[in-house]
């Protein structure tokens, strides 16, 4: 009688096998893979989770969507967004800019940038790869891939952009442009917002900025690709941001999607989070 006996799992071992590829996520696609490895599998709790949130057709559920259209130009329109930026960050810890002046142009190219750089062949990729957070450009895997109980699905290119941006040169040639650019126009939105965290706690609009909350820059380029067994993983698990703000791109699947007060939006708005920092 034959019984076929499991080999026994080894963690450690697992993980240092991917890690030592190179390639990501995005390098087991590539490879044709059918089966996700054990160190994507989350716990059936956080999946159960996720798979049984509540969905109550009847109940509107809307999250803050703030219109920045005339906050430079107009005190009356400035005093009202102000008041919308407070109430969300009070009660929500994030929402929604619209007309937050970053052109269309700039945010499409970041993206196809974002999808040039880890859709390019592996080889090129590597040269980046590295578990060393002091590099001011790295692409790896998970930041804590050998801490976290369970590895996300996705890859990431991180480039430290301020203070003491990298050379040019440094960064990937495939969204170099793009992301020295995006990067100047993230600068100048984030500091708006600062300005109107500031007065909305009755200071003056620099305070913030003073305090050099926005002496800091970190492009985070997530990457997500399709995943053969979406429903024993996810790509990004619960967490909070350890910075003050975090300001956020989506991808286009999620463009055009919102409606707000009977609404489509389709300006391409960027969500802005409340990091830890700024909580305190």
């Amino acid at each position: 009688m034959n019984s076929k006996v499991e080999p026994e799992y080894c963690r450690a071992s697992e993980l240092k096998a991917f890690d030592d590829t190179k390639s990501g996520v995005k390098g087991l696609v590539d490879a044709g893979i059918t089966n996700i490895p054990r160190i994507f599998h989350q716990p059936t709790n956080v999946l159960h989770n996720i798979s049984h949130a509540p969905n109550n057709t009847n109940t509107k559920f809307k999250f803050p969507i703030i219109d920045f259209q005339g906050v430079e130009n107009s005190a009356d329109l400035r005093k009202d967004i102000i008041e919308k930026v407070q109430n969300a960050s009070e009660n929500w810890e994030f929402f929604q800019v619209v007309n937050h002046g970053i052109p269309i142009n700039v945010l499409e190219e970041m993206k196809n940038g974002v999808h040039r750089f880890h859709e390019q062949d592996s080889e090129l990729k590597k040269r980046y790869y590295s578990r060393d957070l002091t590099k001011k450009v790295l692409y790896n895997n998970n930041f804590d891939l050998y801490r976290a109980p369970t590895a996300n699905w996705r890859d990431t290119l991180a480039v430290q952009m301020v203070p003491n941006p990298p050379n040019p040169e440094e960064i990937p040639a495939a969204c170099r442009d793009i992301l020295m650019e995006y990067s100047k126009e993230i600068m100048k939105l984030g500091n708006l917002v600062f300005e109107l965290l500031s007065e909305a706690l009755g200071l003056k609009p620099n305070h913030l900025k003073e305090m050099d909350c926005e002496k800091g820059i970190l492009v985070l380029s997530h990457y997500y690709p399709l995943c053969p067994q979406p429903e024993l993983t996810i790509g990004t698990s619960k967490h909070a941001d350890n910075d003050f703000l975090t300001l956020l791109l989506q991808d286009c699947w999620y463009m055009g999607r919102v409606v707000h007060d009977g609404l489509t939006r389709t300006n391409y708005p960027i969500w802005v989070y409340m990091g830890e920092c700024c909580n305190l």
